[in-house]
């Protein structure tokens, strides 16, 4: 029997981590033919599968019983190391930029936070379920970051894709204040009570 750092939910997600450099890397690529269109299209696909992943790997870790530790430690890893490699890359080319920064690091904020947060609980033995509305934060969250990768490209196709994606980015961000409250109203308790 396959050893469960190796069964195909937790490749996935070693999938995902491997993901982060390889979007890098076309935007390094970008800079250096000064906006190459292929390269924001070769990081947006690979994106676009890292993030499938996401929910691939968890589905077939409960529908084949194959759960882990390592799992569930690297599972929140990923999506956060894809999440905020994205963001820093969208706020290094410009493709937000102002206000919008500020969306950004909200989502950035909260995903540290949250972590940290579960981190504590999980040594007093306390887990603390993701909502609904936390996985559809999520969900609009990739979106909004896929649209911010076509970017430039992408308005040469579909108008105002930069645009959208933005408008999403807030919509998640919003989301995220929401969800990240919900989050530590309900681990305060544990918290005031050590």
């Amino acid at each position: 029997m396959a050893s469960p750092v190796y069964n195909i939910p937790n490749l996935l997600t070693y999938g995902r981590i491997l993901a982060v450099p390889l979007i890098v890397l076309c935007f390094f690529v970008e800079g250096r033919l000064h906006g190459s269109d292929f390269a924001r299209w070769s990081a947006l696909v690979i994106f676009v599968i890292a993030s499938l992943t996401d929910w691939l790997d968890g589905y077939l870790a409960r529908l084949w019983d194959q759960s882990s530790n390592i799992g569930r430690m690297l599972d929140p890893i990923a999506d956060k190391l894809l999440v905020a490699s994205v963001l820093l890359l969208m706020a290094a080319d410009g493709t937000i930029a102002g206000w919008t920064i500020w969306a950004a690091i909200t989502i950035l904020c909260r995903e540290i936070l949250v972590s940290g947060l579960r981190e504590y609980l999980a040594a007093l033995k306390v887990s603390v379920p993701v909502t609904r509305i936390a996985k559809w934060k999520t969900t609009i969250q990739m979106v909004a970051l896929a649209f911010l990768l076509a970017g430039p490209a992408g308005d040469k196709i579909l108008p105002y894709t930069t645009e959208l994606g933005i408008a999403l980015l807030w919509a998640a961000a919003l989301i995220t204040i929401y969800t990240g409250y919900d989050y530590f109203r309900a681990g305060l308790k544990h918290v005031v009570t050590e």
